[in-house]
This record gives C-alpha cells, structure tokens and sequence, in this order.
C-alpha cells in the first residue's frame, strides 16, 4: 500500500537490462517500492562520486513492470546528492573487488550525510561471504583457513572429503570437491591459492548437500518461514542456481531457527537488514550480504511478498 511519505529509493545495482526479472530480487524490491508509491532512482553503474565530501551519484528516475521484455524504463539523467529521505539499495553482485570497497566507502559519506543505506556499507565490508560464517562456529563444519597449502593439503587428509574455494567468489565459481588421495589436490590448491599467495577455504565435505543447499532469508535478523533448497542435479555436487540446481521451497526445520537465531541478533546490530544463509544438512556454510537472492522463488512458491517485509523495515528506519 502507498505510504504517507514517500521515499527517494536509489538503487546500485549490475545493469538493469541484462537482469532475468523473473528470478532477481532486488526487481522484486524495486516492484515493491514503486507499488508503495516511493520514487525509484537508477545509478548509472560506475556512477557513484564524491564532490568536496559530499556523496553524490549520477541517476536516472526509474519505472519498473513485471512483463518480461519490458521490464524497465530510465528518465533523463542527472546528479543526485544523498541525503535524508533516501534508501539506497546496495545490490551489485561480487567480486567484492577494489572497486566494490570503494563504492562502499562512498556511501559511507551518503550514510553520514543522512541516507539509509541497506546493506550497511561498513557491514559489506566486514562481512566477507564466505568468512562471517565462522563468526559463528557452532553452526559451522570443520572449516580452515589458509594460504599454506601444505596445511590445506594436512586438513583434507584428516577429514578425508573435502569442499575448496575461493574466498571471492559467487554462484558456485571456482569450488572444488576433493579427497584424500586425490591425484588432482596439488593443483587445485596451487590454483586456488595461487602458489601460496591468496587464502583458500577448505571446509569438510557435507554428504547432505544431496538435498539441498538451504538459502534462508533474514530480514534485519528474523528469518522467512521458508527456505529454498538448491539441490545438485545430474552428476554436479553444486546446488547452486547459477551452477544448474533446482530450487525447491520448504519450510524452515527447528534446527534452521536454530542457526539463525545464533546469527541474527548479530546482524540486525550491524545494520544488516537483508541476509542470505546457506545451509547444508545442519551446518551454516557461507553468510550472503552483498546481493541475497531467492525471493521470487519463494514468493511464487508460497504466496510470499518478502520484499513487503524488508520495506516494512526500511520505511521504519528512513522515515522515523
């Protein structure tokens, strides 16, 4: 329903026209802010600045419609100075690059100069992916660390099945499945650390990702009632969507609130207000801040209106 106020909503986010509406959540964020009548800005990607201290982005106004095609239209542009009665919409995809801090680094000024800006920039920044999980150890597999391959190599041993990847990376890139006695070990850990000079995780293989890798949704802290699982198909061990998995909805189990009530409260502290968990079996594996996905498969599943729930928070904030 249209608000009483109206809020300036300024998205950042990969270039709107190469998006699948169909499955991007933050179109279904933007649907939902222009359903309330709040006024939708579009930031020219790279169009973030900073002009004697004050924060500023090149923009356009922003019309979005649920019709595949024709999903998008952009006004003329123009320079916009951040400030109260703005939400930003910090959605652009990793690599959490030199590029990516910087532009977090700006809207820190934007944050200071009075905009609400989700997720908190200094929160995407402390947050790496991959390593907030274990922040939270109790929920986490046997995980290590390391640039030392050698250790690497000692830790698959002594689980004796193990998942490595990058700490970089997104939709399933660059992850590899090993074990002890793997011919190919060496080079993947030659690869993935770059000769000793990049850190790699290793974390216990978990058999259980054959039902699903679970992505669970917090809203500043308290999570949907239903998850998606991303199960492997074919002969991949991935249930990533990017990576050819198949989503399937279902409710959370009590373990699942478990996690995220050990997660949560710490989140919504640092101004986390949209999260994604992944969770294989009854273990937490990676804490996604950056872009979370899953809400339109959720919605279509369950009659579910998720961006609803996150405006509720934002309006909460940006207009009290």
């Amino acid at each position: 329903m249209p608000v009483s106020a109206a809020l300036d909503v300024v998205v950042v986010m990969d270039p709107i026209g190469a998006i699948k509406p169909a499955k991007d959540s933050t179109f279904a964020m933007l649907l939902e802010a222009q359903h309330r009548g709040h006024r939708l800005h579009y930031v020219r990607p790279g169009g973030l600045a900073l002009r004697d201290g004050q924060a500023t982005a090149v923009v356009a106004p922003l019309q979005v419609h649920d019709i595949p095609g024709e999903h998008f239209m952009l006004g003329d542009w123009s320079t916009l100075t951040f400030g109260p009665g703005q939400a930003v919409l910090m959605r652009t995809d990793p690599p959490v690059d030199a590029n990516y801090l910087h532009d977090t680094q700006i809207l820190g000024f934007a944050q200071r100069q009075g905009a609400l800006v989700v997720n908190n920039p200094q929160g995407l920044r402390d947050f790496n992916e991959k390593l907030a999980a274990l922040l939270f150890p109790q929920c986490c597999p046997p995980t290590l660390v390391s640039r030392d391959n050698k250790a690497l190599k000692a830790f698959t041993s002594e689980q004796g099945e193990v998942v490595l990847k990058p700490l970089d990376g997104m939709g399933g890139r660059s992850i590899f499945r090993s074990h002890a006695g793997d011919p190919n070990l060496n080079v993947i850990l030659e690869t993935l650390t770059e000769g000793g000079r990049q850190l790699a995780m290793a974390q216990r293989y978990l058999p259980e990702i054959v039902h699903g890798d679970k992505r669970i949704l917090l809203v500043d802290g308290t999570p949907v009632d239903y998850c998606l699982a991303r199960i492997p198909q074919g002969d991949e061990f991935r249930g990533n969507l990017a990576a050819g998995g198949r989503g399937e909805g279902r409710p959370l189990t009590e373990h699942d609130r478990w996690i995220a009530a050990q997660v949560g409260p710490e989140l919504r502290r640092r101004g986390m207000l949209f999260v994604g968990l992944d969770v294989i079996g009854d273990s937490l594996t990676e804490i996604n801040v950056t872009s979370p996905t899953c809400i339109r498969e959720l919605d279509a599943q369950f009659g579910l209106n998720i961006a609803a729930q996150l405006f509720d928070c934002i309006e909460a904030l940006a207009l009290s």
